[in-house]
C-alpha cells in the first residue's frame, strides 16, 4: 500500500492538487491551547530565490487548483503559513510524497525528493499574490490572428467533424485534433498549459480551450488544416470557458471564467475581444467576505439566454443574462460550498453540480431560476459533467463519482414524459450507490445509445485501480463491474511511474470510448479506443507528439452536451 493512512478529516484534492491537509492529527490539542512565547514559535524554513522560483512553479501547476492561489482551500485545505508550520517540514514531506486515503494522489512519481522538499519549504511561507489582470491587461494580451473576413466561408477540409476529438496535452500547453473515424491526428495546436476543457460553439465551427494559464484559444474546424484563429489571455489562472446557444445568439458571445483574478469576461464569440469583465468577489453563504471567489464551473443555457456560473468559495450559482450585457441581469442562487464540476441532466432543464467539500450535489432549475434541491453525497463527488441513464427500476438518474469514498452515486431526476410520471417519488433522491473498488474517481461516463457506465480512478494511489476502469452493465446494475486494464493495453513499456488511466469519452456513434493514459511528461503516453459493447481494444493512438493526454472532448458530444 503507498498511500498514507491518517484521519478522515483529511479531505482530498482534484487532479492539480497537492497537499490536502489538516492539523487535527498531527499535535496534541493541550499543547495547541497553550500560547507559546514569540520567541518560541516555529520559524520558516530558509528559502534561496531559485528555490523561491521553483516552488511558485510548482504551486501553480499542483496545488492552486484545489487551495487556491491564497492558500484558504476548497477541494483542498487551507495550506496558509500558520497551519503549514503547525504540521512541519517532516511531515508535509511525507503526505505531499505519498497521498493520503481521502483521494489526494502521491506525488513521489511526479515531483523529485528535491522539489517535495522546497514546495514543503514554501507552504510555511507567505503566498505570493499575482497581480489583477484588467482590461487594459486583456485588450494586450488579445491576438486576432485570423480575423473572421479572412476565414473560410464553408468547410475546407473533408473531415467529419461532428467525430472529431479536441485532445488536451496537457504539459506540453498543446490540443491535439484527431480524426475519429480514421484515429489519424490531423493537427497539434499551440494553447494555453494544461488545457483544462474544451467546448464547441453551437454551430460546432469552432473549438474554444481554456489553459490553467489563463490563456483562451480559439480553433476554427473549417480551416484546410484546423488552427488556431484568435486567443485572449483572461487572467493568470482559468478553469472554464463556453458560449452563447440560445436562438437568435449562436456562436455571438462567448465567457471565459477565471481562477485569478476571481471574474468572468464575456468575449465577442468569434474573435475573443473582451466586452465585460465582472468581479466574483463577495459574501459566501456563510455570510463572510471571501478575496478569491473562483469560477468553477460554465454551461450554456438551452432554453433561455443564460449562462450558469458557478464560484467555488462562495457557494453561490449565477444565472447570466446575456440578452443585454450592457445593462447585465444576474441571478443569484445560494447553494453550498465548494462548488466544482457538474453536469445537465437528460432533459437540459436542470443543473446538477457538486458542492464537494460539504459532499453535497446542488441542482438548479434554470426554467424557473430557483435551487431545485440540495442532495447529500458520500464524500467529495466529482461528476466531471456526470452521466444521465434510464434506470430500470428508478426511472431517469444522473450519476457522479467520488474522489472521497468507493461508489458512484445514482441521482433521479426529473421528466416531462409520460411514461416517467411513476418515478416522480423519486426526485432529488439518492436511489442507488454503485460499488467501486476505490476511492479516487474524476470521471464517469455513459451515452444515450450505450448500455455501459464507464468509471476511472485515476486519483487512487493503488497502481492496479489507478490505470484501469471500471464498466457497468446498465441492464444488470446488480452485477460487479468489469475492470479493464487500459494501461496494459496501452502496450507501454513499464515504468515507476503509475499510468493514470482517465478521463472516458464517445464517439459521435456512442459505439467507442476513447480513454487517456496519462504519464509522466518524459515517459510515454496513449489513447486507448474500446468498443464499448464487447469492451475489446479497437485502437491505440501514440507516438512522440501525444505528451500527457488528459481531457478528451468529442465535437458532436461538446456541441450537444451529451453525456
Amino acid at each position: 500500500m503507498r498511500k498514507l493512512s491518517i484521519a478522515p478529516t483529511l479531505a482530498a484534492a482534484a487532479v492539480a492538487g497537492v497537499f490536502a491537509v489538516t492539523v487535527a492529527f498531527v499535535l496534541d490539542p493541550v499543547a495547541l491551547a497553550q500560547d507559546k512565547p514569540a520567541a518560541e514559535k516555529p520559524a520558516a524554513p530558509p528559502m534561496t530565490d531559485q528555490e523561491r522560483e521553483i516552488a511558485k512553479r510548482i504551486y501553480f501547476e499542483r496545488c492552486a487548483g484545489c487551495h487556491g492561489v491564497l492558500r484558504k482551500g476548497a477541494t483542498g485545505k487551507n495550506l496558509e503559513p500558520h497551519n503549514a508550520m503547525k504540521l512541519g517540514q517532516r511531515r508535509l514531506e511525507t503526505i505531499t510524497a505519498l497521498g493520503t486515503d481521502g483521494g489526494m494522489v502521491n506525488f513521489d512519481d511526479i515531483l523529485t525528493k528535491e522539489e517535495i522538499t522546497i514546495i514543503a519549504k514554501y507552504l510555511q511561507h507567505p503566498p505570493d499574490v499575482p497581480p489583477e489582470w484588467g482590461m487594459k491587461d486583456m485588450m494586450a494580451s488579445w491576438k486576432l490572428i485570423v480575423p473572421p473576413e479572412q476565414r473560410p466561408k464553408k468547410q475546407m477540409n473533408k473531415y467529419n467533424l461532428a467525430n472529431v476529438f479536441s485532445v488536451t496535452l496537457r504539459d506540453s500547453g498543446e490540443v491535439a485534433l484527431i480524426d475519429g473515424d480514421t484515429k489519424q491526428v490531423i493537427n497539434i495546436v499551440k494553447t494555453g498549459y494544461a488545457v483544462h476543457i474544451s467546448r464547441l460553439s453551437f454551430s460546432g465551427r469552432y473549438v474554444y480551450t481554456i489553459g490553467r494559464d489563463g490563456l483562451t484559444s480559439l480553433i476554427d474546424l473549417w480551416m484546410e488544416k484546423p488552427e488556431v484563429v484568435a486567443t485572449l489571455k483572461a487572467g493568470i489562472d482559468a478553469r472554464s470557458v463556453d458560449t452563447s446557444k440560445f436562438k437568435g445568439y449562436e456562436d455571438k458571445y462567448a465567457i471565459v471564467g477565471t481562477y485569478w483574478p476571481p471574474q468572468y469576461v464575456i468575449t465577442e464569440g468569434d474573435t475573443l475581444k473582451p466586452l465585460k469583465i465582472v468581479s466574483t468577489r463577495g459574501i459566501t453563504v456563510d455570510g463572510e467576505y471571501h478575496p478569491e471567489p473562483r469560477v468553477a464551473s460554465i454551461v450554456s443555457s438551452h432554453i433561455k439566454p443564460e449562462w450558469v456560473v458557478n464560484i467555488k468559495e462562495t457557494g453561490m450559482i449565477l444565472l447570466v443574462d446575456y440578452s443585454d450585457i450592457k445593462n447585465l441581469k444576474t441571478t443569484k442562487i445560494e447553494s453550498a460550498k465548494f462548488l466544482h464540476d457538474g453536469g445537465w441532466d437528460a432533459s437540459k432543464r436542470y443543473f446538477l453540480v457538486a458542492a464537494n467539500a460539504v459532499h453535497k450535489i446542488a441542482a438548479v432549475d434554470t426554467k424557473t431560476g430557483k435551487l431545485a434541491a440540495l442532495i447529500d453525497t458520500k464524500r467529495i463527488p466529482h461528476p466531471g459533467r456526470g452521466a444521465n441513464f434510464v434506470h430500470p427500476q428508478y426511472g431517469p438518474v444522473w450519476a457522479t463519482g467520488h474522489l472521497g469514498d468507493a461508489v458512484v452515486t445514482l441521482i433521479s431526476t426529473p421528466s416531462e414524459k409520460k411514461e416517467h410520471a411513476k418515478f416522480k417519488k423519486y426526485n432529488w433522491k439518492v436511489v442507488q450507490e454503485l460499488k467501486v473498488p476505490g476511492a479516487g474517481n474524476l470521471f464517469v461516463k455513459t451515452h444515450p445509445k450505450s448500455t455501459k457506465l464507464w468509471v476511472d480512478l485515476p486519483q487512487n494511489p493503488e497502481r492496479e485501480l489507478a490505470e484501469a476502469n471500471f464498466v457497468f452493465d446498465l441492464k444488470d446494475l446488480s452485477k460487479p463491474p468489469v475492470r479493464i486494464d487500459v494501461a496494459k493495453d496501452a502496450g507501454l513499456p513499464e515504468m515507476k511511474a503509475i499510468r493514470r488511466a482517465v478521463h472516458q469519452e464517445y464517439n459521435n456513434k456512442g459505439d467507442e470510448v476513447w480513454i487517456s493514459v496519462w504519464a509522466g511528461k518524459t515517459d510515454p503516453s496513449a489513447i486507448v479506443v474500446y468498443d464499448d459493447k464487447t469492451l475489446k481494444v479497437k485502437s491505440v493512438i501514440k507516438g512522440p507528439r501525444i505528451i500527457t493526454p488528459t481531457g478528451k472532448f468529442n465535437v458532436y458530444n461538446t456541441q450537444k452536451d451529451i453525456y
